[in-house]
Protein backbone atom coordinates (compact mmCIF):
# COMPACT_ATOMS: atom_id res chain seq x y z
CA UNK A 1 0.00 0.00 0.00
CA UNK A 2 1.34 3.72 -0.90
CA UNK A 3 0.08 6.93 0.42
CA UNK A 4 -0.60 9.52 -1.90
CA UNK A 5 -1.59 13.30 -1.23
CA UNK A 6 -3.35 16.13 -3.73
CA UNK A 7 -0.63 19.30 -4.26
CA UNK A 8 -2.00 21.47 -1.18
CA UNK A 9 -0.62 18.36 0.98
CA UNK A 10 -4.99 18.59 2.35
CA UNK A 11 -6.12 15.07 0.24
CA UNK A 12 -4.13 12.37 1.60
CA UNK A 13 -5.05 8.36 0.55
CA UNK A 14 -3.64 5.05 0.76
CA UNK A 15 -4.42 2.92 -2.59
CA UNK A 16 -3.93 -0.40 -2.59
CA UNK A 17 -1.92 0.22 -6.22
CA UNK A 18 -0.22 3.15 -7.53
CA UNK A 19 0.30 2.32 -11.55
CA UNK A 20 1.81 4.09 -14.40
CA UNK A 21 1.26 2.27 -17.26
CA UNK A 22 3.22 3.06 -20.62
CA UNK A 23 0.75 0.84 -22.89
CA UNK A 24 -2.85 0.57 -23.80
CA UNK A 25 -2.40 -3.96 -23.28
CA UNK A 26 -0.71 -2.93 -20.02
CA UNK A 27 -3.72 -0.41 -18.91
CA UNK A 28 -6.38 -2.56 -19.53
CA UNK A 29 -4.69 -5.38 -17.48
CA UNK A 30 -4.49 -2.91 -14.69
CA UNK A 31 -8.43 -1.57 -15.26
CA UNK A 32 -9.75 -5.36 -15.93
CA UNK A 33 -8.37 -6.62 -12.49
CA UNK A 34 -8.83 -3.82 -10.27
CA UNK A 35 -12.21 -3.47 -8.47
CA UNK A 36 -11.80 0.18 -8.12
CA UNK A 37 -9.93 2.68 -10.38
CA UNK A 38 -9.10 6.42 -10.24
CA UNK A 39 -6.88 8.11 -12.46
CA UNK A 40 -4.81 11.25 -11.12
CA UNK A 41 -2.60 14.18 -13.10
CA UNK A 42 -0.89 16.74 -10.70
CA UNK A 43 -3.22 16.10 -8.03
CA UNK A 44 -4.02 19.62 -8.49
CA UNK A 45 -7.55 19.30 -7.38
CA UNK A 46 -8.22 20.54 -3.64
CA UNK A 47 -11.79 18.00 -3.25
CA UNK A 48 -10.82 14.22 -2.77
CA UNK A 49 -11.18 13.45 -6.51
CA UNK A 50 -8.60 10.99 -7.11
CA UNK A 51 -8.52 9.65 -3.46
CA UNK A 52 -9.07 5.89 -3.62
CA UNK A 53 -7.91 2.41 -1.86
CA UNK A 54 -7.76 0.85 -4.94
CA UNK A 55 -5.42 1.04 -7.94
CA UNK A 56 -4.62 5.14 -8.57
CA UNK A 57 -3.33 5.57 -11.79
CA UNK A 58 -0.99 7.74 -13.44
CA UNK A 59 -1.13 8.17 -17.70
CA UNK A 60 2.04 10.79 -17.13
CA UNK A 61 3.96 8.19 -19.23
CA UNK A 62 1.67 6.36 -21.37
CA UNK A 63 2.41 6.22 -24.90
CA UNK A 64 0.68 8.50 -27.52
CA UNK A 65 1.80 11.65 -29.73
CA UNK A 66 -0.36 14.55 -31.12
CA UNK A 67 -2.21 13.68 -34.09
CA UNK A 68 -3.26 16.63 -36.17
CA UNK A 69 -6.01 16.54 -38.67
CA UNK A 70 -5.57 17.71 -42.22
CA UNK A 71 -7.67 20.79 -41.58
CA UNK A 72 -5.31 21.68 -38.66
CA UNK A 73 -8.52 23.04 -36.88
CA UNK A 74 -8.48 19.76 -34.37
CA UNK A 75 -5.50 17.55 -32.27
CA UNK A 76 -6.35 14.06 -30.87
CA UNK A 77 -3.51 14.17 -27.89
CA UNK A 78 -2.57 11.57 -24.87
CA UNK A 79 -4.96 12.51 -22.27
CA UNK A 80 -2.63 11.94 -19.57
CA UNK A 81 -0.06 14.73 -20.84
CA UNK A 82 0.15 17.91 -18.59
CA UNK A 83 -0.90 21.07 -20.30
CA UNK A 84 2.66 22.06 -20.01
CA UNK A 85 3.94 19.43 -22.33
CA UNK A 86 1.10 19.28 -24.44
CA UNK A 87 1.22 22.77 -24.95
CA UNK A 88 5.01 22.89 -26.19
CA UNK A 89 3.79 20.12 -28.58
CA UNK A 90 1.28 22.00 -30.31
CA UNK A 91 3.48 24.83 -30.85
CA UNK A 92 5.89 22.84 -32.39
CA UNK A 93 3.39 22.27 -34.91
CA UNK A 94 2.37 26.07 -35.11
CA UNK A 95 -0.70 25.47 -33.07
CA UNK A 96 -2.15 26.69 -29.90
CA UNK A 97 -4.93 25.99 -27.34
CA UNK A 98 -7.67 28.38 -27.22
CA UNK A 99 -7.73 29.45 -24.24
CA UNK A 100 -6.18 28.04 -20.60
CA UNK A 101 -5.38 28.69 -16.96
CA UNK A 102 -2.86 30.49 -14.94
CA UNK A 103 -1.06 27.24 -14.36
CA UNK A 104 -0.53 24.47 -16.78
CA UNK A 105 0.87 21.13 -14.48
CA UNK A 106 -2.35 19.49 -14.96
CA UNK A 107 -3.24 16.75 -17.14
CA UNK A 108 -5.70 17.04 -20.32
CA UNK A 109 -7.96 15.01 -18.92
CA UNK A 110 -8.22 16.33 -15.68
CA UNK A 111 -8.68 19.51 -16.93
CA UNK A 112 -11.48 18.51 -19.34
CA UNK A 113 -13.04 16.31 -16.38
CA UNK A 114 -12.95 18.91 -14.14
CA UNK A 115 -14.22 22.01 -15.58
CA UNK A 116 -10.57 24.04 -15.60
CA UNK A 117 -10.99 27.47 -16.85
CA UNK A 118 -8.83 30.52 -17.67
CA UNK A 119 -10.24 33.82 -18.04
CA UNK A 120 -12.44 35.47 -20.86
CA UNK A 121 -15.71 37.06 -21.44
CA UNK A 122 -15.97 35.48 -24.62
CA UNK A 123 -14.22 32.24 -23.68
CA UNK A 124 -15.06 28.78 -22.60
CA UNK A 125 -13.72 26.32 -20.33
CA UNK A 126 -11.15 23.84 -21.25
CA UNK A 127 -13.75 21.71 -21.58
CA UNK A 128 -15.52 23.25 -24.19
CA UNK A 129 -12.53 22.76 -26.11
CA UNK A 130 -12.72 18.66 -26.44
CA UNK A 131 -15.34 17.35 -28.84
CA UNK A 132 -14.13 13.41 -29.07
CA UNK A 133 -12.98 11.19 -26.28
CA UNK A 134 -11.34 7.64 -26.92
CA UNK A 135 -12.23 6.29 -23.05
CA UNK A 136 -11.41 2.26 -21.94
CA UNK A 137 -14.04 1.12 -20.01
CA UNK A 138 -14.17 -1.70 -17.33
CA UNK A 139 -14.06 -4.41 -19.37
CA UNK A 140 -10.40 -3.37 -20.99
CA UNK A 141 -11.95 -2.29 -23.86
CA UNK A 142 -11.53 1.18 -25.92
CA UNK A 143 -14.70 3.25 -27.31
CA UNK A 144 -14.68 6.52 -28.85
CA UNK A 145 -17.23 9.14 -28.44
CA UNK A 146 -18.14 12.27 -29.99
CA UNK A 147 -20.89 14.32 -31.43
CA UNK A 148 -21.98 11.71 -33.38
CA UNK A 149 -20.78 8.81 -32.11
CA UNK A 150 -22.19 7.30 -29.03
CA UNK A 151 -23.29 11.06 -28.46
CA UNK A 152 -24.77 10.92 -24.86
CA UNK A 153 -21.82 9.23 -23.92
CA UNK A 154 -19.79 12.16 -24.77
CA UNK A 155 -22.17 14.74 -23.76
CA UNK A 156 -21.89 12.95 -20.35
CA UNK A 157 -17.76 12.61 -20.54
CA UNK A 158 -16.77 16.09 -21.85
CA UNK A 159 -17.35 16.70 -17.76
CA UNK A 160 -17.27 13.47 -16.54
CA UNK A 161 -15.18 13.66 -12.87
CA UNK A 162 -13.73 10.66 -14.21
CA UNK A 163 -16.93 8.63 -13.89
CA UNK A 164 -17.08 7.04 -17.33
CA UNK A 165 -13.81 5.16 -18.16
CA UNK A 166 -10.01 6.15 -18.28
CA UNK A 167 -9.23 8.61 -20.85
CA UNK A 168 -6.67 7.93 -23.22
CA UNK A 169 -7.10 10.14 -25.85
CA UNK A 170 -9.02 13.57 -26.19
CA UNK A 171 -10.14 15.68 -29.25
CA UNK A 172 -9.26 19.25 -28.93
CA UNK A 173 -10.33 22.28 -30.84
CA UNK A 174 -6.92 24.02 -31.26
CA UNK A 175 -6.26 27.44 -33.69
CA UNK A 176 -2.88 28.71 -35.41
CA UNK A 177 -0.38 29.68 -32.97
CA UNK A 178 -0.51 33.25 -31.18
CA UNK A 179 1.72 35.36 -29.08
CA UNK A 180 0.17 37.40 -26.22
CA UNK A 181 0.52 40.87 -24.53
CA UNK A 182 0.73 41.00 -20.90
CA UNK A 183 0.20 43.94 -19.10
CA UNK A 184 0.06 43.92 -15.28
CA UNK A 185 -0.72 47.17 -13.13
CA UNK A 186 -2.19 47.79 -9.41
CA UNK A 187 -5.61 49.76 -10.01
CA UNK A 188 -8.48 50.83 -7.67
CA UNK A 189 -10.79 48.13 -6.59
CA UNK A 190 -13.19 50.89 -7.04
CA UNK A 191 -12.75 51.54 -10.48
CA UNK A 192 -12.30 47.80 -11.64
CA UNK A 193 -15.80 47.01 -9.92
CA UNK A 194 -17.95 50.56 -11.78
CA UNK A 195 -15.91 49.48 -15.49
CA UNK A 196 -15.78 45.54 -15.15
CA UNK A 197 -18.23 45.41 -18.57
CA UNK A 198 -16.57 47.45 -20.07
CA UNK A 199 -12.81 45.87 -19.49
CA UNK A 200 -14.07 42.77 -19.63
CA UNK A 201 -14.85 44.11 -23.36
CA UNK A 202 -11.85 45.81 -24.44
CA UNK A 203 -9.66 42.76 -23.98
CA UNK A 204 -9.33 38.94 -24.93
CA UNK A 205 -8.74 37.94 -21.45
CA UNK A 206 -8.76 40.02 -18.35
CA UNK A 207 -8.51 39.28 -14.18
CA UNK A 208 -8.00 40.84 -11.20
CA UNK A 209 -6.18 40.06 -7.76
CA UNK A 210 -7.26 41.89 -4.52
CA UNK A 211 -6.25 41.45 -1.24
CA UNK A 212 -9.08 41.69 1.38
CA UNK A 213 -7.72 44.08 3.25
CA UNK A 214 -6.14 46.66 0.61
CA UNK A 215 -8.74 48.99 -1.92
CA UNK A 216 -5.96 48.32 -4.87
CA UNK A 217 -6.32 45.05 -7.26
CA UNK A 218 -3.70 43.79 -9.45
CA UNK A 219 -5.15 43.57 -12.51
CA UNK A 220 -4.05 41.68 -15.40
CA UNK A 221 -4.74 41.64 -19.35
CA UNK A 222 -4.11 39.51 -22.10
CA UNK A 223 -4.52 39.91 -25.40
CA UNK A 224 -3.17 38.56 -28.94
CA UNK A 225 -0.22 40.86 -30.49
CA UNK A 226 2.24 40.61 -33.72
CA UNK A 227 5.80 38.36 -32.31
CA UNK A 228 8.63 41.20 -30.78
CA UNK A 229 11.75 40.48 -29.08
CA UNK A 230 12.95 37.72 -26.72
CA UNK A 231 10.19 36.71 -24.30
CA UNK A 232 11.18 37.17 -20.84
CA UNK A 233 9.56 35.29 -17.86
CA UNK A 234 7.33 37.48 -15.58
CA UNK A 235 5.20 36.73 -11.97
CA UNK A 236 2.08 38.23 -11.11
CA UNK A 237 3.09 38.56 -7.87
CA UNK A 238 6.75 38.48 -6.43
CA UNK A 239 6.65 35.33 -4.53
CA UNK A 240 9.36 35.83 -2.70
CA UNK A 241 8.01 38.65 -0.75
CA UNK A 242 4.60 36.93 -1.00
CA UNK A 243 5.93 33.92 0.59
CA UNK A 244 7.21 36.50 3.48
CA UNK A 245 4.30 37.90 3.80
CA UNK A 246 2.07 34.84 4.23
CA UNK A 247 4.85 33.20 6.81
CA UNK A 248 4.79 36.56 8.75
CA UNK A 249 1.02 36.69 8.77
CA UNK A 250 0.62 33.00 9.78
CA UNK A 251 2.74 33.48 12.55
CA UNK A 252 1.40 37.12 13.69
CA UNK A 253 -2.24 37.46 12.19
CA UNK A 254 -3.43 40.89 13.07
CA UNK A 255 -0.26 42.26 10.74
CA UNK A 256 -1.93 40.63 7.85
CA UNK A 257 -4.29 43.89 6.96
CA UNK A 258 -0.96 46.01 7.33
CA UNK A 259 1.00 43.86 5.24
CA UNK A 260 -0.96 43.22 2.44
CA UNK A 261 -1.87 47.20 2.35
CA UNK A 262 2.28 48.03 2.59
CA UNK A 263 2.85 44.91 -0.52
CA UNK A 264 0.11 47.05 -2.70
CA UNK A 265 1.76 50.10 -2.14
CA UNK A 266 4.91 48.31 -3.07
CA UNK A 267 3.69 47.20 -6.16
CA UNK A 268 2.95 50.30 -7.76
CA UNK A 269 4.94 49.51 -10.98
CA UNK A 270 3.05 48.36 -14.31
CA UNK A 271 4.91 45.72 -16.50
CA UNK A 272 4.46 44.04 -19.96
CA UNK A 273 5.82 41.11 -21.81
CA UNK A 274 4.75 39.44 -24.76
CA UNK A 275 5.70 36.12 -26.02
CA UNK A 276 4.16 32.63 -27.46
CA UNK A 277 0.73 31.96 -25.24
CA UNK A 278 1.45 29.17 -24.42
CA UNK A 279 4.18 30.45 -22.05
CA UNK A 280 2.42 33.97 -21.24
CA UNK A 281 -0.70 31.87 -19.75
CA UNK A 282 0.63 30.32 -16.75
CA UNK A 283 2.50 31.65 -13.45
CA UNK A 284 4.47 30.08 -11.29
CA UNK A 285 2.77 29.11 -8.02
CA UNK A 286 5.08 27.53 -5.64
CA UNK A 287 3.54 28.78 -2.23
CA UNK A 288 1.09 26.25 -1.25
CA UNK A 289 -2.47 27.18 -0.31
CA UNK A 290 -6.19 25.70 -0.21
CA UNK A 291 -8.82 26.88 -2.53
CA UNK A 292 -12.74 27.53 -2.96
CA UNK A 293 -14.08 28.88 -6.27
CA UNK A 294 -17.28 29.34 -7.20
CA UNK A 295 -19.24 30.66 -10.72
CA UNK A 296 -21.54 33.23 -10.41
CA UNK A 297 -24.16 34.63 -12.63
CA UNK A 298 -21.89 37.62 -13.77
CA UNK A 299 -24.26 40.33 -13.09
CA UNK A 300 -23.62 39.36 -9.32
CA UNK A 301 -20.19 38.89 -9.47
CA UNK A 302 -18.84 42.14 -8.37
CA UNK A 303 -21.64 42.37 -5.61
CA UNK A 304 -20.82 39.45 -4.17
CA UNK A 305 -16.69 40.15 -3.82
CA UNK A 306 -17.71 43.57 -2.38
CA UNK A 307 -19.75 41.56 0.39
CA UNK A 308 -17.36 38.15 0.94
CA UNK A 309 -14.36 41.30 1.42
CA UNK A 310 -16.52 43.21 3.94
CA UNK A 311 -17.13 40.28 5.96
CA UNK A 312 -13.69 39.39 6.51
CA UNK A 313 -13.01 42.94 7.25
CA UNK A 314 -15.93 43.26 9.53
CA UNK A 315 -14.94 39.54 11.19
CA UNK A 316 -11.10 40.69 10.85
CA UNK A 317 -10.81 37.07 8.95
CA UNK A 318 -7.05 36.28 8.89
CA UNK A 319 -7.32 35.92 4.96
CA UNK A 320 -3.57 35.75 4.07
CA UNK A 321 -4.33 35.04 -0.14
CA UNK A 322 -6.09 37.32 -2.77
CA UNK A 323 -9.32 36.53 -4.36
CA UNK A 324 -8.85 35.64 -7.86
CA UNK A 325 -12.14 36.99 -10.09
CA UNK A 326 -11.98 36.09 -13.63
CA UNK A 327 -14.95 35.50 -16.51
CA UNK A 328 -16.11 32.73 -18.50
CA UNK A 329 -18.46 32.02 -21.36
CA UNK A 330 -21.48 29.89 -21.06
CA UNK A 331 -21.53 26.56 -22.25
CA UNK A 332 -24.05 23.35 -22.40
CA UNK A 333 -22.15 20.94 -21.05
CA UNK A 334 -24.50 19.24 -19.01
CA UNK A 335 -22.58 19.11 -15.43
CA UNK A 336 -20.68 22.78 -16.11
CA UNK A 337 -21.33 25.14 -13.32
CA UNK A 338 -20.69 27.69 -16.72
CA UNK A 339 -24.19 25.93 -18.41
CA UNK A 340 -26.60 28.75 -16.99
CA UNK A 341 -25.46 31.52 -18.41
CA UNK A 342 -22.25 34.04 -18.66
CA UNK A 343 -20.30 33.45 -15.61
CA UNK A 344 -18.04 35.31 -13.16
CA UNK A 345 -16.03 33.10 -11.00
CA UNK A 346 -14.48 33.89 -7.68
CA UNK A 347 -11.65 32.21 -6.19
CA UNK A 348 -10.69 32.39 -2.26
CA UNK A 349 -7.94 31.33 -1.16
CA UNK A 350 -5.64 30.48 2.13
CA UNK A 351 -2.05 29.73 3.14
CA UNK A 352 -1.53 25.81 3.20
CA UNK A 353 0.03 26.50 6.74
CA UNK A 354 -2.94 28.26 7.84
CA UNK A 355 -6.43 27.35 9.15
CA UNK A 356 -8.91 27.03 6.37
CA UNK A 357 -12.23 25.38 7.09
CA UNK A 358 -14.40 27.93 9.35
CA UNK A 359 -13.23 30.82 6.25
CA UNK A 360 -14.27 28.17 3.86
CA UNK A 361 -17.72 27.79 4.91
CA UNK A 362 -18.37 31.80 5.78
CA UNK A 363 -17.08 32.38 2.32
CA UNK A 364 -19.32 29.57 0.51
CA UNK A 365 -22.50 31.03 2.41
CA UNK A 366 -22.06 34.46 0.79
CA UNK A 367 -20.99 32.62 -2.61
CA UNK A 368 -23.99 30.10 -2.75
CA UNK A 369 -26.11 33.00 -1.64
CA UNK A 370 -25.06 35.20 -5.22
CA UNK A 371 -26.30 32.31 -7.15
CA UNK A 372 -23.07 30.59 -7.43
CA UNK A 373 -22.26 26.54 -8.13
CA UNK A 374 -18.94 25.86 -7.39
CA UNK A 375 -15.54 24.49 -9.55
CA UNK A 376 -15.81 20.48 -9.31
CA UNK A 377 -12.27 20.34 -8.27
CA UNK A 378 -12.00 23.19 -5.64
CA UNK A 379 -13.23 23.02 -1.95
CA UNK A 380 -17.45 22.85 -1.92
CA UNK A 381 -19.85 20.84 0.77
CA UNK A 382 -22.72 20.05 -1.70
CA UNK A 383 -24.64 17.24 -1.30
CA UNK A 384 -26.94 14.86 -3.92
CA UNK A 385 -29.91 16.84 -3.33
CA UNK A 386 -27.79 19.96 -4.15
CA UNK A 387 -26.63 18.55 -7.18
CA UNK A 388 -30.00 17.89 -8.51
CA UNK A 389 -31.22 20.94 -7.82
CA UNK A 390 -28.33 22.80 -9.40
CA UNK A 391 -27.93 20.70 -12.62
CA UNK A 392 -31.50 19.46 -14.17
CA UNK A 393 -29.66 16.89 -16.43
CA UNK A 394 -28.12 15.02 -13.30
CA UNK A 395 -30.49 12.10 -13.81
CA UNK A 396 -29.43 11.55 -17.91
CA UNK A 397 -25.81 12.18 -16.66
CA UNK A 398 -26.30 8.99 -13.67
CA UNK A 399 -28.16 7.13 -16.09
CA UNK A 400 -25.35 7.27 -18.62
CA UNK A 401 -23.10 6.62 -16.76
CA UNK A 402 -24.86 3.53 -15.00
CA UNK A 403 -24.88 2.13 -18.56
CA UNK A 404 -21.08 2.73 -18.87
CA UNK A 405 -20.23 1.75 -15.68
CA UNK A 406 -22.78 -0.54 -13.92
CA UNK A 407 -20.31 -1.69 -11.17
CA UNK A 408 -19.06 2.04 -10.20
CA UNK A 409 -15.32 0.69 -11.02
CA UNK A 410 -14.12 4.10 -11.58
CA UNK A 411 -16.20 5.66 -8.09
CA UNK A 412 -14.52 6.59 -5.26
CA UNK A 413 -15.92 7.11 -2.01
CA UNK A 414 -16.32 10.54 -2.35
CA UNK A 415 -18.01 10.83 -5.98
CA UNK A 416 -20.36 8.14 -4.65
CA UNK A 417 -21.17 9.95 -1.61
CA UNK A 418 -22.12 13.51 -3.65
CA UNK A 419 -24.30 11.68 -6.45
CA UNK A 420 -25.84 9.01 -4.57
CA UNK A 421 -23.95 6.06 -6.63
CA UNK A 422 -24.66 2.77 -4.63
CA UNK A 423 -23.70 0.22 -7.24
CA UNK A 424 -20.58 -1.91 -7.35
CA UNK A 425 -17.53 -2.95 -5.03
CA UNK A 426 -16.78 -0.62 -2.20
CA UNK A 427 -13.23 -1.00 -2.07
Amino acid sequence: MSQWQNWSGSVVAEPARVARPKSADELASLVVQASKVRVVGAGHSFMPLCATEGTLISLAGYDGSIEVAPDRRTVWAPAGWGLDRLTAALWAEGLSLINQGDINPQSLAGATATGTHGTGADLGSIATQACGFRLMQANGEIVECGPDQHSELYEAQRLSLGLFGVAVAIRIHVVPAYHLEERVERRPLAEIAERIDELGAATRHMEFFVFPYSDHVIFKTLHPVEPEGDYQDGKDIDETIFRLVCDLGAAANRMIPTLQRLMMRASAKSTRRVGPAYKIFPSERTIRFEEMEYELPRANGIGVLKEAIAHIRRQRMPIAFPFEFRLTAADDIWMSPFNNGPCASISFHQYAKMPWTAAFAEMETILQRGGGRPHWAKRHTLITADVHRLYPRTPDYLRVRAEADPQAKFANDHLSALFGISEGATA
